[in-house]
């Protein structure tokens, strides 16, 4: 239940300049999609994830969260957890579609919005004040569309900024307590009472950007609350944590925020990793899924419309060692070709140790794909003539042409519907599983009946 400071902070009534900035994010959302398209699971305890012995929970509904299932949990723990734990596989498209809603919604309020993944946004509010808008009755009516039109509870924060406006959600959620429901205000708006309350209360995890290893090097130095991180001078902030770290952790000990909302926002890297129900051995075998994954990845990126000039591969052993190569190019793909021979050399430079558990490809410095520009691809013969040269030119636009008809096909038809030679398995497409659609871990080996 929130605390009476919450509930009494979003009673006041606040003025866009007192609450310019707004964060909503859906509730349960892969799972609430899961259970409004088989509403034979409404009431039952839910989750998306892998069901297999490596797999991991991705989303829980509230009626598993009763049971102490949540997010990143392993699958075998949530199984252990509730016994009835219906585990399903996800399906990322399903997901995207129901985000492209979601995002609509919030367009009809401000177009200056931020996506944070599928499920949560960031919004600017302070154009409105000109259309004497208030923030709390935007806030309500934003939850009331996105529940009328979408069937899904979602939480609204609004704050001075981003951190208090993205606690302010955390706080308007239901919560668990002793294994009962317990309902959230639904929007909650941190008034400057409040805001210093929390800064007295908040621990220091509770802090954008302090994830579990930042928050254990923090409470090493006997820093476990936001109160004692804001009466560290930031000098000894920059020896433990360098100069960038130390700004942003003392700024926000003070409740202060200056990243804007940016509502230009882009992939920084785009990737996608699987851990296997059954380890791969031998060169062959990780050589075929790292390609398999750079098909992924390079349909992503022309999906968003840039490309990538650092590559690099990830390969996690049974022993749980990891060893992670990079490569960086003069210039920018998005071939599945060409990714794939950079990933693959990359994995040939590393020494397998051992079965993998693990591999994965990713992608960063993005740059937009400019125009139809040619990319160099890595299985064209050598081309040392001007006719070479040429035809060379035309085949690469060829197989562009090609790249694009399939990629039109597979997003209105599905990605089985047509692939390339080698695509093929006997007579059936060999369909990768795009992160999100399958990216929580294996199912298992022999099928469960969930």
């Amino acid at each position: 239940m929130a605390k009476p400071s919450d509930t009494s902070s979003s009673l006041t009534d606040p003025s866009v300049d007192d609450a310019p900035v707004l964060h909503v994010d859906l509730d349960a959302f892969f799972a609430s999609v899961e259970i409004l398209d088989d509403p034979s699971l409404r009431g039952k305890p839910v989750a998306v994830g892998g069901a297999g012995d490596r797999g991991v929970v991705a989303s829980a509904s509230y009626e598993a969260r009763r049971y102490g299932v949540r997010s990143a949990m392993p699958s075998v723990v949530a199984r252990r957890k509730c016994p009835d734990l219906v585990i399903l596989p996800g399906r990322f498209d399903r997901y995207e579609e129901y985000s492209q809603r979601f995002h609509a919604i919030v367009y009809d309020l401000t177009p200056t919005f931020e996506p944070l993944g599928l499920d949560e946004v960031f919004a600017d509010l302070s154009s409105l004040g000109r259309m004497n808008v208030r923030p709390l009755a935007a806030a309500e009516n934003l939850r009331r569309r996105i529940l009328d039109e979408l069937g899904i509870l979602s939480g609204v924060g609004l704050g001075p900024n981003k951190l208090f406006a993205k606690l302010a959600s955390k706080r308007s959620k239901p919560t668990i307590r002793d294994g009962e429901l317990i309902p959230g205000p639904g929007v909650v708006y941190v008034d400057p009472a409040t805001r210093e309350q929390w800064l007295q209360e908040l621990p220091v995890r509770a802090l954008w950007g302090v994830g579990p290893a930042t928050s254990e090097r923090l409470e090493r130095l006997g820093l476990t609350m936001v109160r004692d991180l804001a009466a560290v001078d930031e000098s000894t902030l920059r020896y433990h944590f360098g100069p960038a770290m130390a700004a942003s952790l003392a700024a926000m000990a003070r409740g202060e925020d200056a990243r804007a909302v940016n509502a230009t926002r882009v992939n920084k890297s785009i990737g996608h990793e699987e851990t296997f129900a059954s380890s791969l051995v031998g060169p062959s075998e990780v050589a075929a899924a790292l390609r398999r994954h750079a098909g992924v990845v390079a349909r992503a990126l022309r999906s968003s419309n840039q490309v990538a000039h650092t590559i690099s591969v990830v390969l996690r052993f049974d022993d749980l060692s990891t060893v992670r190569r990079s490569q960086t190019l003069s210039f920018g793909v998005d071939d599945d070709v060409a990714l794939g021979a950079v990933a693959e050399a990359l994995g040939e430079s590393i020494t397998l140790s051992g079965a993998v558990r693990l591999a994965g490809v990713s992608t960063s410095s993005l740059r937009p794909r400019e125009g139809n520009q040619v990319q160099l691809s890595f299985d064209l013969p050598a081309a040392s003539t001007p006719s070479a040269i040429d035809a060379s030119r035309e085949a690469q636009a060829t197989r562009a042409a090609l790249r694009d008809a399939i990629d039109d096909l597979r997003s209105r038809f599905g990605r089985s519907v047509i692939a390339q030679g080698r695509d093929l398995v006997g007579s059936d497409v060999a369909v990768e599983r795009q992160r999100g659609s399958h990216a929580f871990g294996p199912e298992n080996p022999r099928p469960e009946e969930y």
